[in-house]
């Protein structure tokens, strides 16, 4: 049976309801993971739990160590991840409070460790990349979603930007023409990371605020913060679905 491993981003750096049996701390090749790896049950199924901007939330996007954390989910038997992220909605489908679960992502980030394939190597790899996500766990996630009668688009394209500003109007405009629905700066490199090591991998982004020039007024983390309260709450809910029918 396939062990899950749930990656908490913004506003679920812990999992309530998580009867933890381990915390554990995984020396990795590629330095320290965001914070220590807790095993446990969940929904009645053995999980894994990392809090992929540390608890507290204390390390911005552009340094999250990715590398560390999903070779050290591996280590410790992950096969399948849940990755959670915090998103704006670009497309009029996409109001605050919504879910979806993207197809598809466009990496516009810079300077982070990107690839597990790298420094002295005796051959390179190149992995296929064509379809990011798994679509066996998407649609297990999509018919959880559905069981809970919450609002969600079941495909779209995440645009991941370098962070930790959030963008100009200007900027969402040209990802809108590029075809984005929702942005983030979370979705890569852990989504190419999670291919190269062979991991089935989905995101369930919740969205928590209109993204740049898509609303009247500036974007506030007071906005954020609400909208993560109410989201995150239903984000267990989803998951605990999820796991039950596993």
């Amino acid at each position: 049976m396939s062990k899950y491993a749930i990656i908490g981003g913004t506003g679920l750096t812990q999992l309530e309801g998580l009867t933890i049996r381990d915390a554990l701390f995984i020396d990795t090749p590629y330095g320290p993971t965001s914070a220590e790896i807790l095993r446990g049950e969940y929904a009645g199924q053995e999980v894994l739990f990392l809090a992929r901007h540390g608890h507290p939330h204390r390390i911005p996007p552009h340094q999250v160590n990715y590398r560390a954390n999903l070779w050290a989910l591996r280590h410790a038997g992950a096969h399948s991840i849940l990755a959670i992220n915090a998103v704006g909605g670009i497309t009029a489908n996409m109001p605050t409070g919504h879910f979806c679960i993207p197809d598809q992502i466009i990496d516009y980030t810079s300077g982070r460790q990107h690839t597990l394939y790298d420094g002295d190597l005796d051959h390179v790899t190149h992995v296929d990349f064509s379809y990011p996500y798994d679509e066996a766990l998407r649609r297990r996630l999509i018919a959880a979603v559905a069981a809970c009668g919450y609002n969600c688009t079941n495909q779209g394209v995440y645009g991941c930007t370098q962070g930790p500003r959030l963008e100009t109007a200007a900027e969402i405009i040209r990802m809108e023409r590029d075809g984005c629905n929702i942005v983030g700066m979370t979705g890569m490199p852990e989504t190419v990371l999670a291919r190269e090591l062979g991991l089935s991998y989905a995101c369930l982004s919740l969205v928590v605020n209109p993204a740049a020039g898509k609303s009247n007024g500036v974007i506030t983390m007071t906005q954020i913060d609400a909208a993560l309260n109410d989201g995150m709450a239903k984000v267990k809910v989803i998951l605990a679905r999820m796991l039950k029918q596993a």
